[in-house]
């Protein structure tokens, strides 16, 4: 979903990985997404900035920088476009969010020039309510001058001596959401489904009740009912009787006779137990409830 606005001249997506690199690069290559995708992965933990640097092989010129937690409606064209007339070295879209402590935030001028960018201030100290939205585009020589082989903060080292050569705002309108969270997890996936990317909607074959809800392949839910906002991964078991409701539950998980899992999400191989009910948890891979 993070791919999903790329247009389609953009002919390769390159994913800085770290954690779990091995576990991810096996989820790419078999749910592989339209655009083309690499993995790069980090031997230790770089930053934002060095992660970008040891990723920088063959990238183009500009180029598209996405945090991959972000969830958003954006016409990449546009900010790309915004670019060019602008000038400078970068274009950074920008959310407008009442609480920005827990982000990136910019001061603009009037020609959406950035001329000050403080990361997670206190909110007695942020210049505005609009905060980095997790895409840019960016010249070349931005991350080809990014020191290589060691931690880097893209923030607080990189970009401030960045903005006297012309660092730019790109305002969005469409919803955003960082994915970060449990809470915004669920959250960016009822925008997704309300933005018609969720999926299909339907509520799957022999189940009940309100989508919607996208289903993965071979699942099994006849007799259980479904409140909105719902994705199964690959063979998920719903037993008769059970409810669930805004939530995620990926693959392999179990779901017992009468139980109900609300708010919450559910890893790979969980199970509830017949008649227990989740409300607003985490069930972490192979753990049960």
């Amino acid at each position: 979903h993070v791919l999903d606005p790329l247009p389609p001249e953009v002919d390769e997506a390159v994913l800085a990985t770290g954690y779990k690199s091995e576990e991810i690069a096996r989820f790419v290559a078999a749910h592989p997404p339209r655009v083309p995708v690499r993995c790069v992965p980090e031997s230790e933990p770089l930053g934002t900035g060095g992660g970008m640097r040891n990723a920088a092989e063959g990238v183009s010129d500009p180029f598209l920088l996405l945090n991959s937690d972000v969830i958003a409606e954006i016409d990449v064209r546009r900010v790309v476009e915004f670019q060019r007339t602008k000038g400078g070295l970068g274009t950074m879209t920008l959310a407008h969010v009442e609480d920005t402590s827990p982000y990136g935030v910019a001061a603009l001028d009037p020609d959406d020039r950035i001329t000050r960018f403080i990361e997670k201030p206190a909110p007695a100290a942020a210049p505005s309510h609009w905060i980095n939205a997790g895409l840019s585009v960016w010249s070349r020589e931005v991350v080809l001058g990014i020191p290589p082989g060691r931690p880097v903060s893209f923030e607080s080292e990189i970009l401030p001596p960045l903005l006297s050569r012309g660092v730019f705002g790109f305002r969005l309108s469409g919803f955003w959401e960082d994915a970060g969270t449990p809470d915004r997890l669920l959250r960016a996936q009822q925008l997704l489904f309300d933005g018609g990317r969720g999926g299909r909607g339907n509520v799957p074959p022999g189940a009940l009740g309100k989508g919607p809800v996208a289903a993965g392949s071979g699942c099994q839910v006849n007799g259980a009912t479904f409140g909105p906002y719902v994705t199964l991964g690959d063979s998920v078991t719903v037993e008769r009787g059970a409810h669930i409701e805004n939530a995620v539950v990926m693959e392999g998980a179990v779901v017992g006779r009468e139980a109900s899992v609300v708010g919450s999400l559910l890893g790979p191989h969980a199970r509830i137990a017949a008649g227990h009910a989740v409300n607003h948890q985490v069930i972490g891979e192979n753990g049960e409830a």
